[in-house]
């Protein structure tokens, strides 16, 4: 049985045996005092860009000529300083702290404006002087000003009526007439018209609507979550009594899934028409332009205007099969323009939609050839070509979109086949041909951000262990001028070190996996060193950094109390890689990123006589947590130390949508059971150290109690922590000593 004296154990053994937990914070937490440079911000001005870049001591802004490419200095801040120091701005004091970051150059390029203490200053290039800039008086004498219009009110394109809710309800008022209307009379809590679709009962509050305007029409799009069940936590840190939050939590197996409900109303009449959605048992329905996860799926560019039609998405419980869905408000009718099943599971980071040119015009994401990338449709649903060159890379996003020209920008990974895949690059490609060009060639993580007319981009690449460097090309891919990289030799002053970048073939001897090694500052090869390995398994990330970053996840800090870290990506854990890669992890979700991360390790090794295989240890939060778990008790003789928190240990009570999608439902539509870590507990025989926050609603605290019951009946000795008041979130300076102080104590 797991006693409370166990935890007193360990937190005495840090004092005991190190003198003290680890300091408040790292020493490479204010980094970003040490770096020049990292980033810039471009002033584009027709044809030419300003940007201020550090020299030194001092910043000076520059002056790019886009079409002649030269590059002229226009002042420094040492300059415009003294001339605040002149003209008696302000005290020295104030003058000193002052620094030249915001500032706009004017239209016509002769001078540039800053703020200094509420002022706004004009520096005047030519006259090389300062003027405060005269305060504009208001004409409003009276000072009235003009109430805005109450949050939840949802106006129509004329503002002669609005919508709102009031409890659960639908509601129409028209201005006017200056009379209320109750449209509905069917709404209720978890199936509300109310745009927080949640238990609260007051019928008179009046709050904002999930209903929009479609020209004359409302429609009214409701999710049906009453007969999903509920999941609860206790915050004990509430006052003056803990309190019991509840939530719907739909989990794999559940016989019920959300449902929806979808009606008309035309506003003259406020006569309502309810349309059917659904043709399949448990389909999943995603309205245009709707917010899900972070994103926003089927953007249209009439969306709330048309007065004909809109857009959803259909998708099967499994999510191997979707379906582009127009609807008909006049009719009623549902019209299926696109349809697509994708083996075993659509890719649900990336895949979307866009509607634009009068609805004319369709780009649908597609993995059909292996490699998600765009195909452009028109709005019958026939396909017209793809979009971008032939080759098998991936298509992330669509970053710009000019209809005029008929171009648009791509975010791509894996188009250059001498390049990491997991390097973020960018091509021009065209609506109307498979044509395209490379916007970003070199071989790092780009970045980058457009010119206002779109004719130029400031592109800005670095690597896990290259800075930041910034240029300016054209948007065919020309360089236009090098404004440099930044300069980081503060930061190897006070001892920090670039991680090394490795490649290693995963289990299957095939496949190239791309990591990096972390070492102690410190570091002497004639040594050998426990080795930790920090996990996410995906399957929609991995959270291995490409771009340049000092201190990501504190690997470098834990590296320099006298570890190696290394992070390599298993197999099914990112989604840039292509539908056999991302695919890897479907029907095994519990094992199989497993033998990857043993291998690569193994591998890591036989090269590097410095790498203890000893001592290996291995931590991760969420999905990592869960990998940690099960790598701990799946090979206990090679993992010796682990720290797992908040892992979803058993699948089977996490949310739907991941269980079903990643690992399967069978051919009868009755999920799989999903293998359990707790299932592994008798196999633990290293040091485990469990974390869960108290309040997770993402992955509840009941998978880590779970897991902690299993070890207890298999008469395990474990650690585990309890965060109070913490949620999914737990990436403070605390959380980081417990996981650093528990591998110093078992692991070094």
């Amino acid at each position: 049985m797991l006693r409370n004296s166990s935890l007193a154990f360990i937190l005495f053994g840090f004092v005991s045996v190190y003198g003290q937990t680890l300091p408040v914070k790292s020493k490479y937490e204010s980094s970003s005092q040490l770096i020049t440079n990292n980033s810039i911000n471009v002033n584009w001005k027709s044809s030419a860009a300003y940007y201020v870049w550090t020299a030194g001591e001092d910043k000076v802004l520059y002056k790019i000529d886009l079409r002649s490419k030269k590059k002229t200095k226009i002042t420094d801040e040492n300059t415009l300083k003294s001339l605040l120091q002149k003209g008696n701005f302000g005290t020295a004091t104030e003058i000193e702290k002052w620094n030249l970051y915001s500032y706009q150059v004017d239209d016509k390029q002769t001078s540039l404006s800053f703020k200094f203490k509420g002022s706004n200053i004009i520096y005047s290039f030519q006259q090389k002087i300062l003027k405060q800039e005269e305060v504009k008086t208001s004409s409003n004498k009276g000072g009235y000003k003009a109430p805005s219009a109450e949050y939840w009110k949802k106006f129509n394109a004329d503002s002669t009526k609005y919508i709102f809710g009031k409890g659960h309800q639908l509601y129409l008022f028209d201005v006017k007439a200056n009379k209320e209307y109750k449209l509905s009379c069917d709404g209720e809590p978890y199936f509300s018209y109310n745009s927080n679709n949640t238990a609260d009962n007051d019928t008179t509050k009046i709050v904002s609507t999930s209903a929009i305007w479609l020209g004359d029409n409302v429609l009214a799009w409701r999710e049906d979550k009453r007969m999903i069940g509920e999941m609860a936590v206790i915050n004990s840190l509430s006052n003056p009594r803990p309190t019991i939050r509840t939530y719907k939590f739909p989990m794999p197996g559940d016989s019920t899934t959300i449902g929806y409900d979808v009606k008309i109303w035309n506003t003259s009449n406020r006569e309502a028409k309810t349309i059917k959605v659904t043709e399949e048992k448990d389909q999943r329905i995603i309205l245009a332009g709707q917010l899900v996860n972070g994103r926003t799926y089927l953007w249209a560019d009439r969306l709330g205007t048309n007065t004909s039609y809109t857009y959803f998405l259909r998708r099967s419980r499994s999510n191997e099969k979707v379906e582009l869905c127009r609807l008909d408000f006049n009719t009623g009718n549902v019209k299926v323009l696109i349809t697509e099943s994708t083996l075993p599971h659509v890719n649900e980071q990336l895949f979307n939609v866009k509607i634009f040119n009068s609805d004319k015009d369709i780009l649908y994401w597609s993995e059909r050839t292996g490699f998600g990338q765009y195909y452009h449709y028109d709005n019958t649903g026939k396909l017209l070509n793809k979009i971008g060159p032939k080759g098998d890379y991936v298509v992330s996003k669509i970053v710009e979109l000019d209809t005029a020209k008929r171009e648009l920008f791509l975010e791509v990974y894996g188009y250059s086949k001498t390049v990491n895949p997991y390097y973020k690059q960018y091509i021009k490609a065209y609506l109307d041909n498979e044509k395209g060009v490379l916007l970003t060639p070199e071989a790092a993580n780009n970045q980058i951000e457009f010119s206002d007319d779109k004719k130029y981009i400031l592109n800005t690449y670095s690597t896990a262990n290259s800075p930041s460097t910034h240029v300016i090309r054209d948007t065919n891919g020309k360089l236009i001028s090098t404004l440099g990289q930044a300069n980081i030799d503060k930061l190897i002053t006070i001892g920090w070190s670039a991680p090394e970048q490795i490649q290693l073939n995963a289990a299957d001897d095939s496949t190239m996996l791309y990591g990096l090694l972390y070492k102690p500052s410190n570091f002497d090869p004639t040594r050998k060193y426990p080795i930790i390995t920090s996990v996410y398994p995906g399957p929609q990330e991995d959270f291995v950094p490409q771009s340049f970053s000092v201190d990501d996840n504190n690997h470098q800090s834990f590296a320099d109390l006298g570890f190696l870290v290394v992070q390599v990506p298993s197999r099914g854990s990112s989604p840039y890689r292509g539908l056999k890669f991302h695919g890897y992890s479907h029907g095994n979700m519990r094992d199989y990123p497993l033998a990857d991360n043993k291998k690569t390790i193994e591998d890591l090794a036989k090269e590097r006589p410095y790498i203890n295989l000893d001592k290996v240890g291995i931590f991760g939060h969420s999905g990592g947590g869960f990998m940690t778990a099960t790598a701990m008790m799946t090979y206990p003789d090679f993992y010796k130390v682990g720290v797992a928190a908040s892992g979803n240990y058993d699948p089977n009570i996490y949310t739907q949508w991941w269980g079903e999608t990643y690992h399967g439902i069978n051919t009868t539509n009755k999920p799989n059971y999903i293998p359990t870590t707790a299932e592994l507990a008798p196999n633990l025989k290293g040091k485990l150290l469990l974390i869960t926050g108290d309040v997770d609603t993402n992955v509840h605290p009941a998978n880590t109690f779970r897991l902690a019951n299993a070890l207890i009946k298999a008469n395990k000795f474990f650690d585990m922590m309890v965060l109070p008041g913490k949620d999914h979130g737990l990436g403070d300076w605390y959380y980081q000593s417990l996981i650093a102080n528990y591998f110093l104590l078992h692991l070094k």
